[in-house]
């Protein structure tokens, strides 16, 4: 069994069910939060599908207690009203093209969000009022039908990336037939990565390959003489 909480914005179903598909784990439980940390470090799942800083790392988390495995980037998004010409445009928006407009809502500058505040700033936009800044994804599942979500290319804004976390404590082979199917591995390859060699490492099994082949070639060798005495041998029978 594995209990695994997704990050509101998220869609892992395709790797729910390969999980279930492809291995034999028992059940696996998900719960959809907006704040998958607090559910984690609760002890209200095994495993967090979370929203971190691009790069960082969430402020109740300590690097010391748990695993991270950054999964990918989330593109800087705005959420503008329907009817707006930057709606009609569908293109990515330039923050020059909005710095009259109201921000119903913004990123922190530590990444963070807040996602009732941003349920209440896309009502305002719905309503054809200002915009919304926050990762796409995110926008692209909150927003109803009066908002329409679009890249931003503004380096200002605070990017956020989604990862895996879990407590040290807890590892389990669950877990990482779960990281393995998210990181695209199939599950009878490694899940872990080969620990680099040192320098005498390297330098013992280079020797050793090397002992290897000298031993082959002594051997390969005998065959072939034992091969010309019996070929002499045959030919003095004939004589």
């Amino acid at each position: 069994m594995l209990r695994l909480t997704f990050a509101t914005g998220t869609e892992p179903g395709k790797w729910f069910a390969r999980f279930r598909r492809a291995t034999a784990h028992g059940v696996l439980e998900t719960l959809d939060a907006d704040d998958t940390i607090a559910v984690l470090l609760a002890g209200g799942a095994d495993v967090a599908l979370a929203r971190l800083p691009l790069g960082g790392v969430d402020k109740r988390l300590s690097e010391d207690t748990v695993h991270i495995v950054r999964l990918y980037a989330e593109e800087r998004g705005i959420a503008v009203p329907k009817d707006s010409v930057f709606a009609e445009m569908k293109e990515t928006v330039d923050p020059r093209d909005v710095a009259d407009e109201h921000v119903n809502y913004r990123i922190a500058d530590d990444a963070s969000l807040d996602i009732d505040a941003i349920r209440e700033g896309l009502q305002v936009v719905a309503a054809n009022v200002g915009i919304v800044i926050a990762p796409r994804p995110l926008l692209k599942v909150l927003s109803k039908k009066q908002v329409v979500p679009l890249g931003l290319k503004d380096p200002s804004v605070p990017q956020t990336e989604i990862a895996l976390v879990w407590l040290k404590d807890n590892d389990s082979e669950a877990i990482q037939d779960f990281v393995g199917i998210a990181k695209g591995r199939t599950l009878n390859s490694s899940r872990h990565e080969v620990p680099k060699k040192t320098a005498r490492e390297k330098a013992k099994a280079k020797q050793a390959r090397r002992s290897e082949a000298t031993g082959g070639a002594k051997k390969s060798s005998s065959p072939k003489k034992s091969s010309a005495r019996g070929s002499h041998q045959r030919r003095g029978r004939r004589g």
